[in-house]
C-alpha cells in the first residue's frame, strides 16, 4: 500500500465528505495521526502521490496533533507539501524549517481604493509603467531603499512598525496586517551575516518567481455586509502585493536547516524523509531557528509595507490632481510561509501549539483576539490570489475554522506545471498577447517568466476557493478580476 509508483490517490484516501479525504495512519509506517486533504474530487485528479507521502510524512513527526493537514492547492514541496498544515505540541512537538519553507513571511495584502474600473482604464498603461520602474523586480533586484546594520536589526525587531516610524505607511495600516506586522521573539543574533548582507539592499523588493503586484477590480460581492465592512463594492479598483522575505528569508532558512539536520540525529529523531529536519520545539537549536524565522517574518512585511507605500506614491500621482480622496487603504495581509505559537482547543482541552502553515494562510474566526477591532465580529479577511490572468478572492473566516483546520485556509491557486515544463511548453509573448486581448497588461523582466506563471500552470483559483467555502472554513465576500500584472 506504501508504493507511490504503484499506487493511485483513490486507491490510498477514505472520502469523509465531499471535500474532505482521509490519508490512513497505516499508509506509511510511523505515522502518528491520519492525514487530512482538503479537495474536491476534481482536485484530486491533480494531485500528485508524492504529495500525498508528503502529508504522510509529516504525520510521522514527534508531537503532532490531530491531523497532517493540505489544503486545496496541495502540490509538492520542499518537506512538507505546498498547502501543508500541521500543529506540533509546544512540549512534546518539534519545530521544522520544511514547514515554513525558504520564503518566510511570503505572503499578500490587498489595498482598496476610491477608484472606479472607468477611472484607471483609460491610464492604466502609464500607471503600469511607473509601478513597474518603481519597484525593483527579478532575481536580485536591488532597492533604491538603502538601510544601514542599525536598522535592519531594527526591521527584524519592530517589523512594521519601524516601516511606519520612517514614512512607509500610515499608523492606521498596523492594524490590518496579520501580528500587527510584528512578531514578537525576534533575536537579530540568530541572523547570520550572510542573511543580513542578503537582506539590506533588498527591502521594497518584488523578486521573482510568483509574486507580483496587481491592479484589479471587483466585479462579483457576494456577501454585502462583510464586503461593506472591509470597505468593497463591485467596480471598485483594488491592488495586491505578494511578496515574502527575499534574500534574508532564503539565508536564514538555509544556515538553521544545517543545524536542524545534525540536531535531528543528536535528539534520535526519526525522519522518513531528510528535508523534514527538526528538532523538539524546546531545544536550543529549534528556538534559535524560530527567533531568526521571526526576523525574516518582520522583514517580510517590512518589504511589502515599502512596496505598498510606493505604489501608493504612483497611484497618487496618476489620479489625485482629478480625486479628492483616492482611499488606498489597506484592506488586510497575510502571512503564507510561517510557523506561530498558538492556542488551540484540542480535545476539549486549551492547547499551545506550534502550528507550521507552508503555502497555507491563517483564517481565524469571529471574536479571535488577534484580529483588529474592526473585524472582530466579522472574522479573519482571508485572501486567496488566482494566477495571473484568473480571479482573486477575498473570504472571511467562519466560526468553525479553528475546529476543521487549526483556523488555516489555502493561499492560492497551486502549481500543476512545473516552472522548467512551462518555459518548456508555453512562450511568454504568447501569453502576454493573449491576456492583452482579454484588457490584461503584463510587465515582467522578461518574457520566460510570464510562460512560467502562466494560467494554464495553475489550477482553477475558483474551484479551489469553492472547496474552502463549502467546508466551512471561510465565506465568499468579493472577486477581483485582474487589470494589470507586475510579475518578477
Amino acid at each position: 500500500m506504501s508504493d507511490e509508483n504503484e499506487t493511485s490517490v483513490f486507491d490510498v484516501l477514505k472520502r469523509i465528505s465531499d471535500n474532505e479525504w482521509e490519508v490512513p495512519v497505516g499508509f506509511k509506517p510511523g505515522m502518528n495521526v491520519p492525514g487530512r486533504i482538503f479537495v474536491s474530487e476534481s482536485l484530486l485528479n491533480m494531485l500528485e502521490m508524492e504529495t500525498l507521502g508528503q502529508v504522510a510524512n509529516v504525520a510521522t513527526l514527534p508531537g503532532i496533533q490531530k491531523y497532517s493537514m493540505a489544503m486545496p492547492d496541495a502540490h509538492l514541496g520542499y518537506g512538507f507539501s505546498i498547502g501543508g498544515v500541521a500543529a506540533f505540541d509546544k512540549e512534546t512537538g518539534i519545530i521544522s524549517p520544511g514547514g515554513v519553507g525558504f520564503d518566510i513571511n511570503c505572503g499578500v495584502r490587498l489595498i482598496r481604493s476610491n477608484l472606479s474600473e472607468q477611472d484607471v482604464r483609460p491610464k492604466l498603461s502609464e500607471l503600469l509603467d511607473d509601478l513597474f520602474k518603481a519597484i525593483p523586480t527579478g532575481v536580485g533586484s536591488k532597492s533604491r531603499l538603502r538601510v544601514t546594520d542599525a536598522e535592519l536589526e531594527d526591521i527584524f525587531v519592530h517589523g512594521v512598525q519601524w516601516a511606519v516610524e520612517n514614512g512607509y505607511g500610515v499608523e492606521a495600516d498596523i492594524a490590518h496586517c496579520e501580528s500587527k506586522g510584528q512578531m514578537p521573539g525576534a533575536d537579530p543574533s540568530k541572523v547570520s551575516a550572510k542573511a543580513r548582507k542578503r537582506g539590506r539592499p533588498q527591502i521594497g523588493t518584488l523578486g521573482s518567481g510568483n509574486h507580483f503586484l496587481e491592479v484589479q477590480y471587483i466585479d462579483k460581492i457576494y456577501d454585502e455586509e462583510a464586503a461593506a465592512a472591509m470597505g468593497l463594492k463591485e467596480g471598485q479598483v483594488t491592488f495586491m502585493v505578494h511578496c515574502g522575505s527575499r534574500g534574508a528569508g532564503h539565508q536564514i532558512c538555509t544556515d538553521h536547516l544545517q543545524i536542524l539536520t545534525s540536531a535531528s540525529k543528536k535528539y534520535n529523531i526519526s525522519l522518513p524523509d531528510r528535508q523534514l529536519a527538526c528538532a523538539p520545539a524546546q531545544s536550543q537549536e529549534a528556538q534559535d531557528y524560530f527567533k531568526a524565522m521571526v526576523c525574516a517574518a518582520n522583514y517580510a512585511w517590512v518589504n511589502r509595507h515599502v512596496i505598498m507605500h510606493w505604489a501608493r506614491e504612483i497611484f497618487e500621482s496618476h489620479f489625485a490632481n482629478d480625486f479628492c480622496d483616492l482611499g488606498l487603504d489597506l484592506v488586510y495581509d497575510v502571512a503564507h510561509n510561517i510557523a506561530k505559537l498558538e492556542e488551540h482547543k484540542i480535545d476539549g482541552k486549551n492547547t499551545e501549539v506550534y502550528v507550521h502553515r507552508k503555502g497555507a494562510t491563517r483564517a481565524f474566526p469571529p471574536g479571535h483576539p488577534d484580529l483588529p477591532e474592526d473585524y472582530l465580529d466579522l472574522g479573519q479577511p482571508v485572501l486567496i490570489p488566482g494566477s495571473m490572468g484568473t480571479p482573486s478572492y477575498v473570504l472571511c473566516s467562519t466560526k468553525d475554522s479553528m475546529e476543521i483546520s487549526f483556523g488555516s485556509a489555502c493561499h492560492g491557486a497551486g502549481r500543476v506545471m512545473s516552472r522548467k515544463h512551462a518555459k518548456k511548453e508555453l512562450r511568454g509573448e504568447d501569453i502576454r498577447d493573449e491576456l492583452s486581448s482579454r484588457g490584461i497588461q503584463v510587465r515582467a523582466t522578461q518574457p520566460s517568466l510570464i510562460a512560467e506563471e502562466a494560467p494554464a500552470v495553475y489550477k482553477s483559483s475558483s474551484e479551489v476557493v469553492d472547496v474552502v467555502h463549502d467546508l466551512g472554513i471561510a465565506r465568499k465576500v468579493a472577486r477581483l478580476l485582474p487589470m494589470g500584472v507586475i510579475k518578477g
